[in-house]
């Protein structure tokens, strides 16, 4: 009772602070909105199917992610969607043929369906899906996790895939969503972690039904009436086979879990890639990497396993970014309606505390249901601002919450360059404002004009192209990184940048947001700076380079051992 008082005085607060904040925007309106729906124009034509038949089946309330990278190595990023479909075992699911495609993307937001000749047309239950040089060949191969078996496609260099799911040994199956592909023990190969969420089965599922007033309404069940499912660790032996060591690493948990976001970053900063996983109600996994590829739970000791109030919140996706400017990754997790989003703050030392509240990203976000987010340089002023997209689980919430909707705004928030944000939603446009069902999102550079534009799945609708369009526009600088001793794209290799006195951190990532994959460029604003200072990257293998005077508003390839 306790926890639902502290939960309607939390949404009281919220209802005010949202409309305290739009009223402030509504002085500061820009003429451009900040961004563009671009979809209609991008020949982009997929529609994600839920594969529902009323029988409210869990699966079809929680897809779908996505994918941005470079699948034909021609220095833009395609995209790739994940379906979902006919739900397996149901008679009389609607998605009967539905696929997977994969986008070409051909410039100037132009976007070709390459999916049958690609071959990655996957017609599975999908969830989500990652990127990453599993083989070292230069290629980027693709991950994807379904409700069933998974898929693994390697990249063979010409435009096509081949399914190589059995030949690497990959035996994942049942419910998988987020995945994320890093060197665990730093020895130059990609190692991939697997979230798996229920123990699930459409044929043997329960029916939950909820009371309003004299009649009796099936809804989604909640994920507590479920077992979780265990999440999978595979290390790569280094000859495109993988071996299931999830247990000798240390990230075995089989009560606890539910897992449906993960993110690999080095939290501590000590030179090896750690594992966050946001767990569904239960609490959420810091596992320490011990620097050989092992790992050490310190969830609750570090003060990332529950918010502030001691809960173990619902959450859904969840990315790493300096937020404040002090060097050290913080985390940001989107959660469940009626719980705030919450920001753990990175104390430098292995622990976290919860810093939702003086960020502001808090309390508007009581009353919506996060699933995609995004710490990224949106206004590229050199700080990390927010993009969440929002969508709710039940479909028919609307007769149980009035101040609730199954299709929700996306929202975004604006860096002030101190880790505190003001909510820019308002002023955003169309683009963020319109509601859709938000599910998993991604951010890349898809117009080649220097600034991260978005990309946001949506629940049975067709997905949005959110073309950045923010003014004034401001230096930037992205870096592709090439790997020798260590992973091909220096996945998990920390920047350094040093420009006009400001200093900004991060990582080269695969996997972040929920069921999704962002480019692989670096990105980074600068402000009205008008070159980068000095630059310096720690690759996975421990190799440092150092370049200097780097020029801005360019693309920039910085190969391991080759400073300058």
């Amino acid at each position: 009772m306790a926890r639902w008082s502290g939960i309607l005085s939390r949404a009281l607060l919220s209802f005010s602070a949202f409309g305290l904040s739009c009223q402030e925007e509504r002085a500061d309106q820009n003429v451009t909105p900040w961004f563009e729906d671009a979809t209609a124009r991008t020949g982009i034509d997929f529609v994600h199917i839920t594969g529902g038949t009323g029988q409210k089946h869990l699966p079809e309330t929680m897809g779908s992610g996505l994918a941005l990278f470079d699948h034909d190595r021609d220095g833009d990023l395609d995209l790739y969607l994940v379906q979902s479909g006919d739900l397996p075992g149901l008679a009389g699911s609607p998605g009967a043929g539905a696929t997977n495609r994969l986008y070409r993307n051909d410039g100037g937001l132009r976007f070709v369906d390459v999916t049958e000749a690609s071959g990655t047309g996957d017609d599975g239950y999908g969830m989500g899906c990652v990127v990453g040089d599993i083989d070292a060949d230069g290629d980027l191969d693709l991950y994807v996790t379904n409700f069933g078996p998974d898929r693994l496609y390697v990249n063979r260099g010409d435009g096509t895939f081949e399914d190589a799911t059995e030949a690497a040994g990959i035996s994942s199956d049942g419910w998988s969503s987020s995945a994320v592909l890093f060197d665990a023990d730093r020895d130059g190969d990609l190692d991939l972690y697997v979230c798996r969420y229920l123990l699930y089965r459409v044929d043997f599922s329960h029916a939950c039904e909820d009371r309003l007033g004299v009649r009796t309404v099936r809804s989604y069940c909640h994920p507590d009436v479920y077992p979780a499912a265990p999440d999978i660790f595979y290390r790569n032996r280094g000859d495109g086979t993988f071996e299931d060591v999830t247990q000798e690493a240390g990230v075995f948990e089989r009560e606890n879990g539910k897992g449906l976001g993960v993110v690999a970053a080095d939290i501590d900063g000590d030179g090896d890639v750690d594992l966050l996983v946001a767990n569904d109600s239960k609490p959420n996994f810091f596992y320490r990497n011990r620097g050989d590829g092992t790992f050490e739970d310190r969830s609750v000791v570090s003060g990332f396993a529950y918010n502030e109030l001691g809960e173990a919140e619902a959450g859904m996706g969840i990315d790493v970014g300096d937020v404040d400017g002090d060097g050290n990754l913080d985390v940001f997790m989107v959660h469940y309606a009626m719980e705030t989003n919450t920001l753990y703050v990175n104390r430098g030392d292995g622990t976290f505390r919860d810093g939702s509240g003086p960020a502001r990203l808090g309390e508007p976000s009581l009353r919506f249901l996060g699933f995609g987010t995004n710490l990224v340089d949106l206004d590229n002023d050199g700080d990390l601002d927010v993009h969440i997209a929002n969508g709710h689980i039940m479909d028919n919430v609307e007769l149980f919450f009035a101040n609730q909707t199954f299709a929700e705004p996306d929202f975004l928030f604006e860096n002030d360059g101190g880790g505190r944000f003001a909510n820019r939603s308002a002023t955003a446009g169309d683009a963020i404002l319109t509601l859709r069902v938000g599910r998993g999102s991604a951010y890349g550079d898809l117009d080649g004009d220097g600034d991260v534009d978005l990309i946001v799945s949506n629940s049975g609708d067709r997905p949005c192209v959110l073309v950045n369009q923010h003014e004034p526009r401001l230096h930037w600088i992205q870096l592709d990184l090439q790997g020798r001793a260590s992973n091909r794209d220096g996945i998990g290799a920390r920047i350094v940048l040093e420009a006009n006195g400001r200093r900004q951190t991060d990582e080269c990532r695969s996997g972040t947001s929920y069921l999704s994959h962002s480019s692989l460029r670096v990105h980074f604003g600068l402000g009205r700076s008008k070159h980068v200072d000095r630059l310096e990257v720690r690759w996975p293998s421990g190799h440092q380079d150092v370049w200097t005077n780097l020029e801005v508003d360019r693309v920039h390839t910085l190969v391991e051992g080759r400073d300058g």
